[in-house]
């Protein structure tokens, strides 16, 4: 498959943009009462909601990796092809 240049930064910015939004909404969550089975952070035993919404932070900084990682490699490839045709 050959991704334009367009759609590579398009997916490049994505994963950017996962790794400037969730862990802001990592710390929000910890920092949250409703984490705590005490009600206060950082006290007492995790419960589901934190749990949660961990799970929904680790999957989605490894789906934003993963598709920034594959624009980034295809910014390259376009790089590539780009120096390689003939003029």
């Amino acid at each position: 498959m050959v991704l334009s240049r367009g759609w590579a930064l398009f997916l490049t910015g994505v994963g950017v943009w996962t790794w400037v939004i969730w862990p802001r909404f990592a710390l929000a969550i910890w920092n949250d009462p409703r984490s705590w089975s005490t009600g206060t952070v950082a006290d007492g035993a995790a419960t589901s909601f934190l749990w949660v919404h961990a799970l929904l932070i680790a999957a989605s900084l490894t789906i934003g990796t993963t598709v920034g990682v594959l624009g980034v490699r295809a910014w390259l490839a376009a790089r590539r092809r780009r120096n390689a045709s003939p003029s």
